[in-house]
């Protein structure tokens, strides 16, 4: 994708995206549909909980793209369309997640729905962010 110096590629860049709150699994899947066939592709997932010290704020874990969409720019969709599903509900969030820690430095006009924004890297050991998998 090619784009002039100090501009950002558009942030959703694929049709037919849908995402699902699954609560049971803790986590926020990305599906695309594929409406000459009828069929869904499951394309990846943010996984979250909820925070202990406020049950009301969403801490956003890690962003998982399965490897055959990685580097297509399913993340930032993704991570675009959940913090647009919070954005709607007024719904503050933290991150563990270093994906989404760079993906509010390029586009930050989620940074007001971010609670306690220094916490989001309490361990170097946490990576698990933005894997692919199999």
């Amino acid at each position: 994708m090619t784009t002039s110096p100090g501009t950002q590629p558009r942030k959703i860049v694929h049709d037919n995206l849908r995402l699902v709150d699954a609560p049971a699994k803790d986590r926020f899947e990305l599906y695309q549909d594929r409406p000459d066939t009828d069929d869904s592709v499951f394309i990846g997932f943010i996984g979250y909980r909820m925070a202990d010290e406020d049950p009301s704020v969403y801490v956003l874990q890690h962003t998982i793209v399965a490897e055959q969409y990685g580097r297509q720019g399913y993340a930032r969709a993704l991570t675009t369309l959940v913090l647009e599903h919070l954005a709607k509900r007024e719904q503050k969030f933290t991150t563990q997640c270093s994906y989404i820690v760079d993906y509010l430095r390029r586009y930050p006009e989620y940074l007001h729905l971010v609670t306690n924004p220094g916490a989001h890297h309490r361990s170097s050991r946490n990576k698990e962010h933005d894997h692919n998998f199999h």
